[in-house]
């Protein structure tokens, strides 16, 4: 059965397939590099990178480009405030995004284009544009004339005239008609500028991701993804010019996640409640705010705190538990047993439920909850007084091929395990008052203070912090 995915365009799940049979051309929009990524901006690496590795689990060859946006407004109203070069704020929080998405289980992109470096491509595709009547200069400036694309406004299902209804043209523009869109900014005083047969400038925010989608995957791409804030005006404007260039469908399938809200509230600095991934994963495991985002389903909003990031690592760690248990018990494990037959089967079921879960829009929430259940099937087969080798591995390959797919680790998180060490120290400690080796007992918190650990000795016994 094919698999089933939420086309934004149609506002309808269809069959995916793939213009290529077994290949699939993906173009995700990535950040504007001009500080590092908040929570938000770390949905659409976590879903889309599921979406390819899922893809790639069913045996397609997927080829992802995910771009940078390394030059525009912010970026260079960045540079100003920090007396640095545009290049340099770009290159720094390149090296940050990677960090933290890293973190977060994402793998790179095939291909990461940048603006600035692809400035040949977007001017040839903007004259290209002009040439064919759809775009025009004005005083240095390029624009769209979004009236000569019939069809625009298909994605967002608005007409041209319900979109003209509060268009305006805001001072300094130069354009022939509100709808239309800047494809070339003419450079003002001080700012980064290419030269272009319109004068000196950079490009407008839309025109990059269609000229990086031509050049690394072609005219049309099967899947377009970003998160929801683009579908208008973003992805709207690349379709109109893509389409206007080639004549040809720009993407086949229109993917869009969810936004995230903190506490309820849409997340934002005037309320103060801005969160960014890089502070998240220095208190957090990464894997946890993985395993959240992937806890609701891609397309539907999430509410972040601490309380529910604190529930899913109690979650995923009772599934990691469950996988530790299994390899314990493994090597004591006989070859078979009356009941192998049973179980395996049982592992089956469990593994195609989590197909029909993933093949249902990529559906993470659900594919979770298949987790959940074999962690307790697992834990109920391990009460048996006699357990199979083949089972346990059996159990293994399936918890360890169903976490692959979601980019998420099976090995506790590195504190945790240290956690372990100490509470083991605690009680050699403890024990050794008891024994009243004080000896031993003072070596060991010396130990423990080496490892920022601090001891407190109440009256209900000793307790631990870091230090």
């Amino acid at each position: 059965m094919a698999i089933q995915l939420y086309n934004t365009m149609t506002r309808k799940k269809e069959p995916f397939i793939p213009l290529e049979e077994g290949k699939v051309k993906m173009y995700v929009c990535g950040p504007t590099v001009y500080n590092y990524i908040h929570i938000g901006n770390a949905r659409p690496p976590i879903v889309f990178d599921t979406v390819r590795n899922y893809l790639t689990y069913r045996g397609y060859d997927v080829h992802y480009v995910s771009n940078f946006t390394d030059v525009d407004d912010k970026l260079i109203r960045t540079a100003k405030e920090l007396g640095e070069e545009v290049p340099q704020i770009a290159e720094r929080f390149i090296d940050a995004y990677f960090e933290d998405v890293t973190a977060l289980g994402c793998k790179r992109a095939d291909v990461h284009p940048r603006v600035t470096e692809s400035m040949d491509i977007i001017i040839e595709f903007i004259q290209t544009l002009i040439d064919k009547g759809y775009a025009y200069e004005s005083e240095g400036d390029v624009y769209f004339h979004t009236r000569k694309f019939d069809g625009y406004g298909k994605l967002s299902h608005q007409s041209i005239d319900e979109l003209r209804v509060g268009a305006r043209i805001a001072i300094g523009e130069k354009k022939q008609d509100a709808l239309d869109f800047v494809l070339w900014k003419s450079a003002k005083e001080g700012e980064i500028k290419w030269d272009s047969p319109w004068g000196q400038g950079r490009p407008g925010w839309h025109i990059e991701c269609s000229a990086m989608a031509k050049k690394y995957l072609g005219d049309t791409i099967d899947i377009h993804a970003g998160g929801q804030d683009l579908s208008f005006p973003h992805h709207e404007n690349e379709i109109a010019q893509s389409e206007a260039l080639t004549g040809k469908t720009f993407a086949r399938y229109w993917m869009h996640n969810g936004y995230i809200n903190i506490d309820n509230e849409k997340m934002s600095k005037s309320l103060g409640n801005f969160v960014l991934v890089h502070d998240i994963i220095k208190k957090h495991d990464p894997q946890v705010l993985r395993f959240f985002m992937l806890s609701v389903h891609y397309r539907n909003p999430i509410n972040y705190n601490d309380e529910l990031l604190e529930n899913t690592r109690v979650g995923l760690e009772r599934i990691r538990t469950s996988y530790e248990n299994l390899k314990h018990r493994k090597q004591a494990s006989a070859e078979l047993t009356d009941h192998n037959e049973e179980w395996l089967q049982k592992i089956s079921q469990h593994h195609e439920e989590f197909i029909t879960a993933m093949d249902d829009d990529f559906n993470t929430a659900n594919a979770i909850s298949v987790l959940f259940e074999l962690s307790k099937l697992a834990n109920y087969y391990l009460m048996e007084k006699n357990t199979s080798a083949a089972v346990i591995e059996a159990f293994l390959k399936e918890f360890e091929d169903l976490f692959s797919v979601l980019g998420l680790s099976l090995e506790k998180e590195q504190e945790e395990l240290l956690d372990e060490e100490i509470e083991q120290l605690l009680e050699q400690r403890i024990q050794a008052r008891k024994d009243r080796n004080f000896q031993l007992a003072d070596d060991i918190r010396d130990k423990l203070k080496e490892m920022n650990i601090i001891l407190e000795d109440t009256a209900q016994g000793t307790r631990w912090k870091r230090g």
